[in-house]
């Protein structure tokens, strides 16, 4: 039968279903993300910035977060928004240090992941943000 098999006289199986799931297909993730600084003042270099985020994950995950391979892709210092690319395995370990970094050169601070995909195409638009004429 087309639905499941017969295990006997009269007897229908349950059809048997595989499910597969591709983790860890896609090499890198990206993420878009956000340096808020509340108080204003001295905006990081696109420098500085990577140092930022190495020193949060060297300050959650130490040397070996620290050692993780984290590209700054894009970053544009008027918004403080980068696009920043880690290997796949990484990716939770970012996040979390990013999130949980709290301070700037001894000033409040907060990182926000606008986006984030293993997919580079997938940041290049936000339907949030979409504006139509």
């Amino acid at each position: 039968t087309p639905r499941g098999r017969r295990s006997g006289p009269g007897k229908m199986a349950a059809p048997s279903f595989e499910r597969r799931v591709l983790r860890g297909a896609a090499g890198h993730h990206y993420l878009r993300v956000r340096l808020e600084l509340p108080d204003g003042g001295a905006r990081p270099s696109a420098a500085q910035f990577k140092q930022l985020v190495v020193s949060a994950l060297r300050e959650l995950h130490g040397e070996v977060g620290a050692a993780l391979p984290v590209d700054v892709l894009t970053y544009e210092e008027k918004t403080l928004c980068a696009i920043l690319r880690v290997i796949s395995s990484g990716f939770v370990k970012l996040w979390s240090a990013l999130t949980l970094l709290g301070f700037y050169q001894n000033r409040r601070c907060t990182f926000r992941v606008l986006q984030a995909s293993p997919f580079l195409l997938a940041l290049s638009g936000n339907s949030r943000e979409l504006v139509l004429d």
